[in-house]
């Protein structure tokens, strides 16, 4: 029968032709073992690795939609919209299936027509936002990467953003519009490091979507799903897990539980942050008077979960609760450690009639181990009662970073509580009352004195050591103060990751600073305590390749990059001997590009290897790898030392003419800082591609 990756390079390759491909696609699709959204994830994967025609698109994407839609009365990954309350299995005894969830009624379903209309990739939406290219699948929608035409005509460094459009079994829901719309202001009010940013929503005719914060990185489902994946360290999983919890705590303090928090909700980003999307049917678990929207409309109603992180109480329709997120939490922290669900991927329900419990992951310490299982428990009124209590357990001491006016609040509550306690317990007894209010202040004292001098004299009793006040907390330093600190290295490209209260730099640093320097100017940002470095130092000589190409070097990587360099070979060390060929494997970036490969020598001259009137095509596709040098005509040769071979993709050609084979390095530095500005300015930075890679070079022993 085949896959879906396999019929669409059938399609590709022209072994199917469209009614073939498409009749292929339905046979497929019917027999399919992945989720809906995997299959949409593979649909994308493989049209950035070859694009397909947009109307092809467009229409598998619909397909894949519709059997989404189908497959409402199974479980897994994806999340279904109910329209009615689930049947609820019976609790002893393993259901014979999931928990039913009928589709949307068939009133409010789009006809074929209406479909056809709908948007797909190379669309514009209200003549704005250019469709580019389909990057995930969520709870509510299917989103995309779109050029905002109106950042790029005023020249923005960002004009990407991320628009998610309300699935097919979305937007039949009578009631959809008002859901997007309060997950726009409910997302918009979860400002937090840890959640993405969410700006507005918006129609286009049928077309109903949400503009938020571009991501560079990929889901944490991707990550669980990878063939062979068999769980993390625990010091990773704790990096992943306290980023999760922040986010959920932070959205708990202020009403909101997630109510769908899965591995696809999870992003892991490029930078090693950590964002939860898709707070789409979060619903407000503490209902004010102020609240008018919670009599209005309940993104509950809509009935959207996914199956195997439901807590039983969201599969049984009771209200919702923070505990229901930290179940989910509890099972993904269960799936990074060991690469399995705790509960084979059944359902809350199911599991709890089956009496499955979960097995403790090997290497998880027994306090670890604990604060996971109570976690997990399929009892809300035995689990764990907070994100807090959660990763400060879980993670042997860590906690939550909380942030705004309840932080002063909490501290307060808890404060004066440890110290009425306290008190208790050194004094014996309550404070005494308070004088009436008509006593003189000064009367007070004077009856103190009177009554000390008129007592006999008894031995001083020891004094009470007070507790002392407990230490403020430490703040949690920022990527963009770390990233401010960095800019201001001279001759550096560096990336940094904040990761709680460590920070991770990687890139290349010179000599003069060097990492033990490095280590204490990142020190001095408010909230650092650990400093992980990955660089490499590299001569001042260098500065000149550095300062030009460090900036493109440093917003590529910030989008995720995708072009590289390496050392042709097993050649770990990086050392070429003097007559040896320098051959350079490179892999381009997920867009159409020219490619130019410049070799900086010691003696201050530039070698271009691609392109040269030797080999003049460098035009090269979207995920393209190729060696340079492999006909070996490149050989090492005087002078010897550590020298730096570029690699630079521009969306359109770098120069008009073909260059000489060799030129002064700062004749050719000149050239491109020049050219690399223009295209910048009219292409946009974020297309322009740059690595780097250091090699040792050594004369012959003789």
């Amino acid at each position: 029968m085949g896959s879906l990756a396999q019929a669409i390079h059938q399609l590709q390759s022209g072994a199917l032709q469209r009614t073939e491909f498409f009749a292929q696609l339905d046979r497929v699709l019917e027999k399919a073992p992945e989720s809906g959204g995997r299959l949409l994830e593979v649909l994308s994967e493989e049209n950035a690795r070859v694009p397909l025609q947009a109307d092809v698109y467009t229409e598998v994407q619909r397909r894949i939609e519709r059997l989404i839609a189908a497959r409402q009365r199974m479980g897994g990954d994806d999340t279904f919209v109910q329209t009615k309350p689930s049947a609820v299995p019976p609790p002893s005894g393993p259901p014979s299936r999931p928990p039913t969830m009928p589709p949307p009624p068939s009133p409010h379903d789009l006809s074929g027509a209406e479909l056809e209309r709908m948007k797909g990739v190379g669309d514009t939406l209200n003549g704005r936002f250019v469709l580019e290219e389909c990057i995930g699948f969520g709870g509510m929608g299917t989103v995309y990467k779109a050029l905002d035409l109106r950042k790029l005509e005023a020249s923005d460094r960002k004009p990407y953003i991320a628009i998610k459009v309300l699935n097919v079994q979305f937007r039949g829901h009578p009631k959809s519009l008002i859901a997007l719309q309060r997950e726009a202001r409910k997302a918009q009010a979860l400002a937090h490091p840890n959640i993405v940013s969410v700006y507005d929503f918006d129609r286009d005719g049928a077309m109903v979507y949400l503009t938020m914060e571009l991501l560079s990185g990929k889901p944490l489902s991707q990550v669980l799903r990878a063939p062979g994946f068999t769980g993390m360290p625990y010091p990773d999983v704790v990096r992943i897990v306290n980023g999760m919890g922040n986010a959920l705590a932070y959205a708990h303090g202020r009403g909101f539980v997630h109510c769908d928090f899965k591995p696809g909700n999870v992003f892991l980003m490029d930078s090693g942050d950590v964002k939860v999307i898709d707070f789409g049917i979060a619903r407000v678990f503490q209902k004010t008077e102020e609240d008018v929207d919670v009599t209005v409309f309940d993104p509950g109603s809509l009935g959207a979960l996914t199956p195997a992180y439901a807590s039983p109480e969201m599969l049984e329709q009771r209200d919702p609760d923070p505990r229901d997120d930290i179940y989910a939490l509890a099972c993904i922290t269960y799936e990074l450690l060991t690469g399995r669900h705790p509960f084979n991927r059944m359902s809350a329900l199911q599991a709890r009639g089956a009496g499955i419990k979960p097995q403790r992951p090997p290497k998880l310490g027994r306090a670890e181990w604990q604060a996971l299982k109570c976690g997990l428990s399929l009892e809300r009124a035995e689990r764990t009662p907070s994100v807090q209590r959660f990763l400060s357990e879980f993670g042997g001491g860590s906690t939550v970073t909380r942030y705004g006016p309840a932080l002063a609040a909490g501290l307060g509550v808890v404060f004066v509580g440890a110290m009425a306690l306290l008190g208790w317990r050194f004094f014996g007894q309550d404070k005494p009352a308070s004088p009436p209010a008509a006593t003189a202040p000064e009367a007070v004292p004077a009856q103190e004195d009177t009554a000390a001098a008129s007592a006999p004299a008894t031995r001083p009793e020891p004094e009470v050591a007070r507790p002392e006040a407990p230490p403020p907390p430490l703040p949690m330093p920022t990527f963009a103060s770390v990233a401010a600190l960095l800019a201001k290295v001279p001759c550096s490209a560096l990336i940094p990751a904040v990761n709680g209260h460590a920070v991770d730099v990687q890139g290349f640093l010179p000599k003069s600073v060097g990492p033990e320097r490095l280590t204490g100017m990142l020190k001095t940002v408010a909230g650092v305590t650990d400093v992980n470095l990955k660089v490499q130092q590299v001569d001042e000589g260098k500065c000149p390749v550095i300062n030009t190409f460090a900036p493109y070097w440093i917003a590529h990587r910030r989008a995720g990059g995708g072009a590289a360099i390496h050392l042709a070979g097993a050649n770990d060390k990086l050392v070429l001997t003097e007559g040896e060929s320098l051959m350079v494997d490179i892999t381009t970036p997920a867009t159409e590009s020219f490619v130019s490969v410049d070799y900086f020598s010691l003696d201050g001259g530039v070698v271009h290897l691609l392109p040269n009137p030797r080999a003049r095509d460098n035009r090269a596709p979207p995920h393209y790898s190729a060696t340079v040098g492999s006909m070996g005509e490149w050989g090492i040769g005087k002078p010897f030392g550590n020298e730096l071979v570029v690699l630079l993709t521009t969306p359109v050609p770098l120069f008009d003419t073909m260059r000489p084979v060799s030129e002064p390095g700062s004749a050719y530095l000149g050239a491109v800082a020049a050219r690399l500005e223009q295209i910048r300015a009219r292409n946009g930075g974020e297309k322009i591609a740059v690595d780097f890679l250091q090699i040792s070079t050594q004369a012959k022993k003789r």
